[in-house]
Formats: structure tokens, sequence, C-alpha cells
């Protein structure tokens, strides 16, 4: 096995980018009765790429991108402690590398990148049933706060 190395992304890495979001949309759908058919874009990637309060990470192994995951630096709602937070999304390892502490290095990575530009917490969302998610970023040093809750008004 190669060795697994974290870097920024770059706009020659889009296109895998793209797929790994549809990767996560088709991971999530079983968890999301309302997500649309078809593809659907969670974020404008290439925008991402250019902008300074979001660092896209990517890891690769044996000179082939085998995870990614960004943080955005957002404004925290005014009633909390800190001014701002960042937000992590599009978290994704190829299904080969899952065990290999790939999302680990990953987050490592944006973890650094915010503690240099002093943002002093991260936040995520994920599934609450979606188990091996929800184990992971626990693994990783998160703890749950919220859970949402929905009623569909439609199936009464």
């Amino acid at each position: 096995m190669h060795p697994i190395t974290v870097r920024k992304a770059t706009g020659a890495d889009l296109e895998t980018l793209e797929r790994f979001e549809q990767a996560v949309v088709s991971a999530e759908r079983p968890f999301d009765p309302t997500l649309g058919e078809g593809p659907i874009r969670y974020y404008d990637i290439a925008h991402m790429l250019e902008r300074d309060d979001v660092e896209f990470a990517v890891a690769e192994s044996g000179g082939k991108i085998v995870g990614c995951g960004f943080a955005r630096i957002e404004a925290a709602k005014p009633y909390l402690k800190h001014r701002r937070h960042a937000y992590l999304g599009l978290m994704y390892v190829e299904p080969q590398h899952r065990g290999d502490a790939v999302n680990g290095r990953i987050i490592d990575a944006l973890k650094r990148w915010c503690r240099s530009r002093d943002v002093a917490e991260m936040r995520l969302e994920a599934y609450a049933d979606n188990l091996p998610a929800v184990r992971a970023y626990e693994k990783a040093g998160f703890s749950k706060l919220v859970i949402e809750m929905r009623m569909n008004l439609n199936d009464e």
C-alpha cells in the first residue's frame, strides 16, 4: 500500500471532487427521503477552490486522489461564545481506503488550517442513522450537539 499524503486541492482536481460529491449524495440518499432525484450539487466546488475562506484538502495514495474534505469559515450565531467557526463538508473517502485513517488525516490538515486563521471550532453535519460516519467523526474528536427533526405533512 502506498503512503497517504494530504494536500490543498486545485482546479485540476475538480472532476474528481465533483465525482466524490455525487458519491456522497448516493451514500446519503438512504438516510434522507427529501433529496431530489438525479445528480445533486451541494456545493459550487470550482468557486470554493478560489475562495480565501475555504480550504479544500485531498488525500492521495499512489498518485491517485482517494479522499477529500473542506473547511469553510462561517460567522457564528450572535448568541454563541465564538465569533466564527469552520464548517466541514464533502468529507469523502473511497471505499477501498476506508479504515486507512484517510478521514483523520484530512481532518488534521483542516484543523491546522483553521488554527492558522484563529478559528477555534469546527462543525459538521452527519445523518443520525449513518452510524459509520458518526463513529468516524467521533473517532476524530467530534461530539454530537443537535439532532434536527422533521415531519412530512403530506404523509398524514
